[in-house]
């Protein structure tokens, strides 16, 4: 049986993949020896804020480059196949995705929080509180939960109404749709400097 024949098998293999490099590579020992944390769960960590992270954000730039303008592009061909396709079977797909690792993101983001220098709730006070040394990845902490918040609270329960999951009127979905796109696309100008402030933090 090939695991590529199925989004599991394919999962599973990656993390196969990962776990064999880290040993082949000795990733925990030159880790440990290397870095300023010297915690080799550390890195685990970050690894996994990281992959749910591009997961988010990657779907995230999918619904505002594609999934968006395609449906748009559907709904005035008159002679396609319309938009039903992707409102029915691509879109609650890619939002169950989409707003599962907006959550992990955050929760794992959390956690590293918590764990940078052995500091524990502490740490993540300094971070929200923009305590000094911490103004960097406090600022990328207090963006990613804007960019949460927009995700659970504007963007899905209003794309439930788009997509017919819950009862709405044509008034509210019209209502709706303006909603989950200017948050959506909040959430792309925010993405570039919470990025940025991911990455600086630990440079």
């Amino acid at each position: 049986m090939n695991p590529l024949n199925s989004i599991i098998g394919t999962i599973a293999l990656g993390f196969i993949a990962a776990i064999l490099a880290i040993f082949a590579l000795d990733i925990p020992s030159m880790y440990v020896a290397t870095s300023g944390y010297g915690s080799f769960s550390f890195l685990i960590t970050v690894w996994l804020h990281v992959l749910a992270g591009i997961i988010w954000i990657g779907l995230l730039y999918y619904f505002n480059f594609v999934q968006v303008p395609a449906m748009g592009a559907a709904l005035a061909d008159s002679d396609g196949p319309g938009p039903a396709a992707i409102g029915k079977y691509v879109a609650p797909r890619a939002l169950l995705w989409f707003r599962m690792a907006a959550a992990t993101t955050w929760l794992v983001g959390v956690s590293l929080l918590a764990q940078a220098n052995g500091a524990g709730f502490q740490g993540i006070m300094d971070a929200f509180l923009f305590a000094p040394g911490s103004q960097v990845i406090g600022l990328g902490a207090w963006l990613g939960t804007i960019m949460l918040f927009n995700v659970w609270v504007l963007i899905w329960p209003n794309q439930r109404k788009i997509l017919g999951m819950v009862p709405a009127t044509a008034e509210e979905i019209t209502k709706a749709k303006f909603v989950a796109a200017m948050a959506s696309r909040t959430n792309v100008v925010l993405s570039a400097p919470m990025l940025l402030t991911m990455f600086a933090a630990h440079v």
